[in-house]
């Protein structure tokens, strides 16, 4: 049945008075009267201002990989505290949380710290712009790098019959048009695509900017061929291979996504799970690129590698290399998709799953998408129905059908239980409700 949701409501004209959408980010603004408001969160479920709890399969888009307010990393972060702040001075803590780093990610020969994933892409993109002498960068199709003017372009639908590479758009006004020839876009798993535009583009790409899995896209998978080709095609056209790893770093694997598939980047960043869920980030990578800084390449800020961050990402990276952390938060991913896979089942509902157990997309085709294109042609109105009736059962997934569900180290028992009653009952009336449910057909 629908939530109570008054005082979420009245926050929100309040809000709405100071603050544009009445949230301090556009992803935030669910409508204006399903927008809420979180009183508190602990382990893997949050509530909200009127006191409806949820199991929340969002933990703020995957930093929160141990669960909210854990209580060691908290400690930790209460102790870095102590140290006083924000000096814009070096401490100890940077270089061992930056030895941490590099023993889990082979590829992290050199580390430095940043605030953001958008922070750490940005810096990237700057460094293997000066490392190379080259202005260009290939980005996949579907793939999310943040909110900063060069990762914001997109390739509309109505140009993809064309023959080449589509004209693309910026997905936000206030983007200067002047910067839209940097940017090539490619598909997905077509490494001859990939190779096209590295030969048509000769001696002007500085790097492939990429997600194997993409964090924004349903968690849509390289293919390991894909992949391997994609690392072998960056060698031979001297393209440096910057693997984004903002929301896989740590969460699929402890060496990331790039120990999943055997592939070492020559630049990759990390963000979400570093230090669960205080801001920090990172950009590492090979010893010669990254040399480049503080040689030619500026890099910094006043906030970068606080203590608080520090000391929390410290312990949380610890906790993830060290314990079982990790393999509990696959089988958990895994033993959801089987109930969901159950559920669905029984209704004669073709659906797929993409991605990682601990970042999983829900598709409703017999068929995964191997690419942007095979979601953005899809039907996901069933998805984006169901989601709505699973916020009032006390589920908490994006109600965009493109976000992943994350799964975090306190996700239990209990959270499983709630999950599948609530998904059960969600499937069913949004049946009822007459939205198309993709059934296999008899």
């Amino acid at each position: 049945m629908p939530r109570n949701l008054t005082k979420n409501n009245a926050q929100f004209q309040r809000a709405l008075k100071r603050l544009p959408l009445g949230v301090a980010s556009n992803f935030r603004y669910w409508g204006d009267d399903r927008t809420i408001y979180v009183k508190h969160g602990r382990g893997a479920r949050v509530t909200d201002i009127d006191d409806n709890e949820y199991v929340d399969y969002r933990l703020g888009y995957g930093p929160a990989i141990l669960g909210y307010a854990h209580p060691e990393v908290d400690a930790a972060a209460r102790a870095g505290m102590e140290v006083g702040g924000v000096f814009a001075l070096a401490t100890e803590r940077e270089l061992v949380v930056a030895d941490r780093i590099a023993k889990m990610v082979p590829a992290a020969e050199l580390v430095r710290f940043s605030n953001s994933g958008t922070e750490a892409v940005m810096a990237g993109l700057r460094l293997a712009r000066a490392y190379t002498g080259k202005d260009d960068y290939v980005i996949l199709e579907g793939g999310y790098h943040g909110l900063f003017d060069a990762a914001m372009w997109y390739t509309p639908m109505e140009e993809w019959g064309q023959v080449g590479e589509p004209e693309i758009r910026p997905y936000s006004q206030g983007i200067p048009v002047g910067t839209r020839g940097y940017a090539h876009f490619v598909q997905a798993n077509d490494a001859n695509q990939l190779e096209e535009v590295f030969k048509r583009h000769a001696g002007k790409i500085a790097c492939m900017l990429i997600e194997p899995i993409m964090g924004n896209c349903l968690g849509i998978s390289a293919e390991p061929e894909y992949l391997r080709a994609a690392r072998e095609l960056c060698d031979k056209y001297g393209v440096v291979m910057f693997i984004d790893e903002v929301k896989t770093g740590f969460r699929v694997a402890k060496g990331g996504v790039q120990e999943l598939y055997g592939i070492k980047a020559d630049l990759c960043t990390f963000a979400k799970a570093v230090g669960n869920g205080y801001p920090i980030s990172v950009l590492a990578g090979r010893e010669e690129i990254m040399r480049k800084i503080g040689k030619g390449v500026a890099h910094g800020g006043t906030y970068t590698a606080h203590s608080v961050s520090l000391a929390a990402a410290e312990c949380c990276l610890r906790i993830l290399d060290e314990t079982t952390a990790l393999a509990d938060i696959a089988t958990y991913g895994t033993r959801l998709r089987e109930g969901m896979h159950k559920i669905l089942e029984a209704r004669g509902i073709a659906h797929s799953f993409v991605g990682h157990p601990s970042m999983s997309g829900l598709y409703f085709s017999a068929t995964p998408p191997r690419n942007y294109r095979d979601w953005k042609g899809s039907d996901y109105s069933f998805y984006d129905a169901m989601a709505q009736v699973l916020h009032d059962e006390g589920v908490l997934c994006e109600p965009d059908s493109r976000e992943p569900w994350f799964i975090s180290a306190a996700h239990d028992e209990s959270c499983l239980v709630d999950t599948l009653r609530g998904f059960e009952f969600a499937v069913d009336e949004t049946i009822k409700a007459g939205v198309e449910s993709h059934k296999v057909p008899a």
